[in-house]
Order: C-alpha cells, then sequence, then structure tokens
C-alpha cells in the first residue's frame, strides 16, 4: 500500500455559469500524472465544478491511503476546509442565516472525508513553470467544459491540450519609445491583492499579474487580446 497519494483537481466554467466541466488527476511516485478522469456538467458555475472535480477525486482514491489535494479554488477549499463545521453547527445555514449554497455537493464532501487522512494545498492557476498536476487538472476540465465529452486514462484518452489562454514565458522586450494603447486603455498592470477570476472565465491567484479590461480585472494577455 502507498504511504501517501498526492492527487489534484479542478473545474472549469465557460461563463460562469456556461458549459462547465471537472477534472482530477493522480500522480505516481514522482508526482508525474498517471491516472486521470475528466467529465461534462452541462451548464453549471465554476462553483459547482470545482467542487465536483473534488467529489469525483475523492470518490475515485482509497479512504484508507493519505492523500494531498493540489487546488487552485480558494472556494471549495475553504467551503470543506474552513466554513463547513460551522455551516453544520447552524444547520446548514451561513452566518447570514440563508442556505448554503451547493449543500448537496458539500454534504457528499463531508461524507466522503469522513475518517480519512486529507491534506489541501492550494496552489496558483495559470502559472509559468507552475504546479504540474494542477495544470494538468485545469487543462482536463477546461476541455471537458468546451467539448462536453468524457475523457480520462482509463478511457484511452490523449493528454488534455495546453489552453489557448496559458502564459507563456516572454522574453524580454526592447525599449523602443513609450506608446499608448489604442482605445485609450491603460497598459499598466498590477498584482491582485486577491484571488479573483477574468473574463475569460479562467482564475488568478493573489500576487499574479493583473492589468484592467472593459469588464473589470483580469490577466494581461485578455486585455491586449481586446484592445483596439
Amino acid at each position: 500500500m502507498r504511504e501517501r497519494v498526492v492527487a489534484a483537481c479542478d473545474g472549469a466554467s465557460k461563463g460562469n455559469p456556461g458549459p462547465a466541466g471537472w477534472a482530477w488527476v493522480v500522480a505516481d511516485g514522482t508526482e508525474t500524472p498517471a491516472r486521470w478522469e475528466a467529465g461534462p456538467l452541462g451548464r453549471a458555475t465554476n462553483n459547482v465544478a470545482e467542487l465536483t472535480a473534488l467529489e469525483r477525486l475523492l470518490a475515485a482514491t482509497d479512504p484508507d491511503v493519505p492523500l494531498e489535494i493540489r487546488m487552485d479554488s480558494q472556494y471549495a477549499m475553504k467551503a470543506v476546509t474552513t466554513w463547513l463545521p460551522g455551516w453544520k453547527r447552524n444547520g446548514w445555514k451561513t452566518a447570514a442565516g440563508k442556505p448554503v449554497a451547493n449543500q448537496d455537493l458539500v454534504v457528499r464532501i463531508d461524507e466522503l472525508l469522513d475518517g480519512r487522512t486529507v491534506e489541501f494545498r492550494y496552489v496558483p492557476a495559470h502559472q509559468v513553470d507552475g504546479d504540474r498536476l494542477n495544470d494538468f487538472a485545469d487543462r482536463a476540465a477546461s476541455q471537458a467544459a468546451t467539448v462536453q465529452q468524457p475523457a480520462g486514462s482509463d478511457l484511452g484518452s490523449p493528454e488534455p491540450p495546453p489552453a489557448p489562454d496559458a502564459p507563456q514565458a516572454r522574453a524580454p522586450r526592447r525599449r523602443t519609445g513609450a506608446s499608448r494603447p489604442r482605445g485609450g486603455g491603460s497598459a499598466r498592470t498590477l498584482k491582485a491583492k486577491f484571488p479573483g477570476r477574468c473574463r475569460c472565465g479562467r482564475s488568478y491567484a493573489a500576487g499574479e499579474p493583473i492589468a484592467r479590461n472593459d469588464q473589470g480585472w483580469g490577466h494581461p494577455e485578455c486585455r491586449t487580446a481586446t484592445a483596439g
């Protein structure tokens, strides 16, 4: 029996709500993706997709083996590690007295966590040279959301392709003088104080560079792609 299993899970929604999908991946002893599964959810929110990914991962792994789960969703992680005890004490109501959102999924996850050793580890999303397992789960969930088809190692599926908006290592820019972006927008970027979600439907982490676009804040590349 393995001493510990390292895994990652992620969800994606193209529109939030919109076409959604979930995915999980389990690593081998060298933390290389070894077994994975992804599936469609039809139209759903990012939060539903993230929680579904966690529920499917827990259901697919041995409860007797300690599990490390890497996630980029602050909501899903806090829902089951921070907020859940209070929700249960309050009869599945929030501190404001409102019904807990996505209660069915949270209850199922709570049942699957009972009696097992699970360590949750937050990893920032969409980082150049970021966590390999999280990147794999992110790509698989994004593909499932887009094509609305199941995939996975047991189905003989190939590794999910890179996301079209995945960050790339940038070559140093030559200084050729200041220029003003078309459309009157600002080229300024800053580091996010809190995690959030870009207009493209993908999340960004606290500390990641972000830039303002016509719908708020998001990835700098999403702003430049729509400038003009």
